[in-house]
């Protein structure tokens, strides 16, 4: 009982202090009151106030910089991507369900934002993403991978919206499935050329403002990614 009066009570005094930032309206960066003050406002002990900071460190929302004192955090997805990583390498190495499962959310988002943008991309974001693909392609010709060029295509896909939540979460997504290729040592795509048409594909349906096309095509780009992951856990390929 005593655990969980601990529990709660840590729990609470974590809601405080976001509850703090947020009524002081203090953004990324921006000092937290001292230790002592927290202390006060709060009305706990020092060891209460520590230990609800480093909690909200591990999330982001805190930054405690050691001799310099405590700032606002920039709320990152890191505390996501990490979590995700470690769900992923969790299951046994031959188990492509927790990584299908990531994949399939970021199809359905992509789907849904491919939407929006097919009818509004203006010529230059077309020429733009016309840039990567060539530059794909190019890359394919030569048997190179480029998977860096495939998240700067997604990032632009969507720069129009305006929407700073959007690159940042399909961030998160690329960055878990490149850590954890990493981790199980799965090789590069060994037909880069094939990346690249997927990716010709889509900006060819968005050039002709086809809004199905552009998902259809969205929706092969992702099956060929989960096909080679399930290949590459049972070491095929």
């Amino acid at each position: 009982m005593r655990r969980m009066s601990e529990e709660t009570g840590n729990s609470r005094i974590r809601r405080e202090v976001v509850q703090l930032i947020l009524d002081r309206r203090l953004r990324a960066g921006a000092p937290l009151p001292t230790e002592t003050e927290l202390m006060e406002d709060l009305g706990v002990s020092r060891n209460s106030v520590r230990e609800a900071l480093k909690a909200l460190q591990a999330l982001d929302i805190v930054e405690i910089r050691h001799g310099y004192g405590t700032y606002v955090g920039r709320a990152s997805l890191t505390p996501l991507v990490d979590g995700l990583t470690f769900r992923t390498l969790s299951r046994p190495d031959d188990d492509t369900d927790a990584l299908a499962e990531i994949l399939q959310v970021r199809e359905v988002l992509e789907e849904g934002l491919i939407r929006r943008v097919t009818a509004t991309l203006s010529e230059a974001e077309l020429d733009r993403l016309e840039s990567v693909v060539a530059r794909m392609e190019r890359a394919g010709r030569a048997g190179r991978s480029f998977a860096e060029l495939d998240r700067e295509f997604h990032e632009l896909l969507y720069a129009s919206l305006g929407n700073a939540f959007v690159p940042q979460l399909l961030g998160a997504f690329w960055t878990v499935f490149r850590r954890v290729a990493g981790a199980r040592d799965w090789t590069d795509d060994p037909a880069p050329a094939v990346t690249a048409r997927r990716h010709r594909d889509i900006l060819t349906a968005l050039r002709a403002r086809d809004v199905e096309g552009a998902q259809r095509a969205m929706a092969d780009h992702f099956r060929g990614i989960e096909a080679r992951a399930a290949e590459e856990s049972r070491g095929v390929g």
